[in-house]
């Protein structure tokens, strides 16, 4: 039997492969990688009854699209509400679907987010580097980037098409009206009284310059009121950095791991997988919390996303899948 894969029929930039990211590794220099949006990635993963960091391709808005190789495949698509299609027919935004050779399905940008997840019912084989596949978009390290003609070899490949529909999205971290809540500092007194209240009071927005690596926000400029340059040190995914032109960019998934831009804030992590999804133009307005509240938001959100991953990914999906494979209900016909 042929093994399965999926050939890069088309991909536009920042497609990459992404696994849970290169934990452990800040202290060399080295970023994490990862997941844009970490929550959609595991949901893509374990919809599937793979590993939560399990390998995914991660699209951007510039889209891809894969034709199955092989042998049939059920994979997952999460994120963002991309317009995906299989074979020219649109399937809907967050959905698993299994795919017999021949097929060919398209993930293309949609009414709104900026990043979806491929996964497989399986394993994605791809280079790997420090033990990870998570890819760093400027050096290529890791997985690398999925590129047309590619061959994405998926090992213990499975069609389940029992696991066939559409994915609930785990969406306790929405972005209520753009708001987006930030910790101050750790350099918040390097700055004017005024650039602070604006910082809190002021809407921003979106730019193009966003990737990776970071975005830059369009905003009101943040005036110094001390010395720009500090000693280099370590920096944070979420971290709100301002350089000389007084504009601020929030770091993201490849985010270097030191630096001497002052910081004016950090924005809270349960916010940041939302915030990732965001497009250009979409406006956002940060909400100072205190840390203790952050710790307990953070807290928070862990508890329900592992609440909503046992009860309607796991219980749900994988319940019906274990059952058909004890042969349990593999007889029993619905009127």
């Amino acid at each position: 039997m042929n093994p399965a894969s999926l050939r890069v029929v088309s991909a536009g930039p920042l497609v990459t492969f992404q696994d849970g990211g290169r934990i452990g590794h800040l202290r060399y220099g080295i970023p994490a990688s990862g997941p844009m949006d970490r929550s959609a990635h595991a949901i893509a993963n374990v919809v599937l009854g793979n590993p939560a960091g399990a390998t995914a391709v991660e699209v951007s808005r510039a889209g891809a699209s894969f034709a199955c190789v092989g042998t049939s495949l059920t994979v997952a698509v999460v994120g963002g509400r991309f317009r995906t299609s299989v074979n020219g027919v649109e399937v809907g935004s967050n959905i698993v679907v299994t795919l017999v050779p021949g097929d060919q399905i398209a993930l293309a940008s949609g009414p709104s987010g900026s990043w979806a997840y491929l996964a497989v019912a399986g394993e994605i084989v791809a280079p790997r580097w420090l033990g990870h596949t998570a890819t760093h978009s400027l050096s290529g390290l890791g997985g690398g980037r999925v590129t047309a003609g590619l061959d994405v070899e998926v090992s213990a490949a499975r069609a389940d098409p029992i696991l066939d529909g559409a994915v609930a999205v785990f969406d306790s971290n929405d972005l209520v009206d753009g708001a987006v809540r930030v910790v101050l500092g750790p350099q918040d007194h390097r700055f004017s009284a005024e650039a602070l209240e604006h910082f809190v009071a002021v809407p921003f927005s979106l730019t193009e310059g966003f990737d990776r690596m970071g975005v830059r926000l369009d905003g009101p400029q943040l005036d110094l009121d001390a010395a720009l340059s500090i000693p280099s040190e370590p920096v944070v995914r979420g971290s709100v950095q301002v350089a000389g032109d007084g504009v601020a960019t929030v770091l993201l998934a490849d985010h270097q791991t030191t630096g001497g831009y002052p910081k004016i804030a950090t924005v809270v992590g349960a916010d940041l997988d939302a915030f990732c999804q965001l497009r250009p133009g979409n406006a956002v307005r940060f909400i100072p919390v205190m840390p203790a509240e952050a710790i307990t938001i953070a807290r928070s959100r862990a508890a329900a996303f592992e609440a909503f991953r046992d009860d309607d990914l796991l219980r749900t999906r994988q319940l019906a899948r274990r059952l058909t494979e004890a042969d349990l209900i593999g007889d029993v016909g619905v009127d």
